[in-house]
């Protein structure tokens, strides 16, 4: 009994000692927060060291890293990058962890070039393909007005230039001779009634020289022809076919001494001081091309002398077979260079304005998202989204995410991106997810951290 005793009071010795040291360390402050936000607790534990580049360098004394030579950070708490508010070099370096610090020899092995991100002005280039046609405004038909034998054909060739003052046939039709003789008596009894004391009778006779001179007009007889014949007083056994309008013969029906039928068609022909280029535009381009814009076009025939136009007409609809859709420039054909039927090619140039571009190379397409690898010091590259424009040959536009004089990475890009995944930084994908490499999270609840490629944290170094 006395033992049990002795015992107890033992006991109540030992509480009593623990609880006044415990008392005394916290009236010194051993577990409140100092200023750099960890505890005399904490700072009695050992710290250990580490390199934001580097994870898996690890010290116990602060210094320099011996690859890249950056200064050491404290060593995150894994407990703390679970869950938790972070001190600022736990933020530090979880913010880190997407970046890469490459040596000056790594950097020359891994051929990594940057270029400074430049704002200028460009132009989008749209290249077409396109063919020469013939303009329909300026196509005519000459056809017989009247039935008859061709009995002398001024043009036997296609291809022979026509003008509207000379004739390209003449023709021999009883119709048309009867109804010139109709007319010189027409023309004759006016002479005899318009004498006559009785109006209607006067009257009568002019009435019967326009019925006849309407019916030689329909017949395809000019004016001035009309007036030739009324001054000779005899028909003509043969009359001249007119083209309505001067231009080239591309296609000839008749032949000399052949009969033909009203309304047959002798001659096509065709006005090639102006002609037509139908270009095509593939579908993800043609919503950028407008009525009026001016389309350079080049033909093998002449190598480094451009034709220029405008854009006339954009057809309603698409080809299924090409996907693509078709555009009208109208094109003033000087000296008829360009022939019908030729095949040419097409730039439309449009202006951008003023914008931030980088080379092609620089943005990395992940399909959903654009990203470049940006140089924040020397050796340091760092994963940033863009969103991304137009591109002009090797340029493209950067439209948010980027700043005039930001240096970013050309080439090497994605040795770049390995190396921040071998790092545990999961590289582009990782940054597109979380921004700055920070852990996920979902409704406030953190998410647990994605499983590294490399876990060396515990080599020392």
């Amino acid at each position: 009994m006395a033992l049990n005793k002795k015992i107890l009071l033992s006991l109540l010795l030992l509480i009593v000692a623990i609880s006044t040291a415990c008392g005394w360390l916290y009236h010194n402050g051993w577990f409140k927060n100092d200023g750099d936000g960890h505890s005399k607790a904490e700072h009695a534990v050992k710290q250990l060291w580490t390199c934001s580049m580097h994870p898996f360098i690890v010290k116990d004394k602060p210094g320099t890293c011996p690859i890249c030579g950056m200064e050491l950070i404290k060593k995150l708490d894994s407990s703390a990058a679970v869950g938790g508010a972070q001190t600022p070099e736990q933020k530090q370096q979880t913010e880190m962890l997407g970046h890469v610090s490459l040596s000056a020899t790594q950097r020359i092995m891994a051929n990594v070039e940057t270029v400074e991100a430049k704002q200028t002005t460009i132009n989008k280039e749209i290249n077409a393909v396109g063919i020469v046609q013939y303009n329909q405004t300026r196509q005519a038909k000459v056809t017989a007005w009247i039935a008859g034998r061709i009995d002398k054909l001024n043009v036997n060739t296609v291809g022979s230039y026509i003008t509207k003052d000379n004739p390209v046939a003449e023709l021999y039709s009883p119709d048309l001779l009867a109804t010139q003789q109709e007319y010189l008596l027409a023309v004759k009894s006016r002479e005899q009634l318009k004498n006559s004391v009785i109006p209607s009778i006067s009257q009568n006779g002019d009435g019967l020289v326009q019925s006849a001179k309407q019916r030689l007009m329909l017949f395809g007889v000019k004016e001035s022809q009309i007036a030739e014949l009324e001054k000779a007083g005899k028909p003509n056994i043969r009359i001249p076919i007119y083209t309505p309008q001067s231009g080239v013969v591309i296609e000839k029906f008749v032949q000399q001494g052949q009969y033909v039928n009203v309304g047959e068609v002798l001659f096509n022909v065709a006005d090639l001081s102006t002609v037509w280029v139908e270009i095509e535009v593939y579908e993800n381009e043609f919503p950028n091309i407008k009525i009026g814009q001016m389309v350079e076009i080049q033909s093998q025939s002449y190598p480094g002398k451009p034709f220029s136009g405008r854009i006339a007409f954009i057809y309603p609809f698409l080809d299924p077979k090409t996907r693509t859709v078709k555009a009208r420039v109208e094109m003033v054909n000087i000296g008829m260079k360009l022939k019908p039927d030729m095949f040419v090619k097409a730039l439309i140039k449009l202006p951008l304005g003023k914008t931030v571009v980088v080379p092609v190379t620089a943005v990395m397409d992940s399909g959903k998202r654009q990203t470049v690898w940006v140089e924040t010091a020397p050796g340091m590259f760092a994963p940033r989204e863009v969103q991304i424009g137009q591109q002009a040959e090797d340029k493209i536009q950067i439209l948010s995410g980027l700043k005039e004089g930001d240096k970013v990475a050309v080439s090497g890009a994605y040795l770049i991106d390995s190396e921040s995944q071998l790092k545990g930084g999961g590289g582009v994908e990782h940054s597109q997810h979380t921004g700055s490499g920070a852990k996920p999270e979902i409704k406030g609840q953190p998410v647990a951290p994605a499983k590294k490629v490399l876990n060396m944290d515990d080599m020392k170094m």
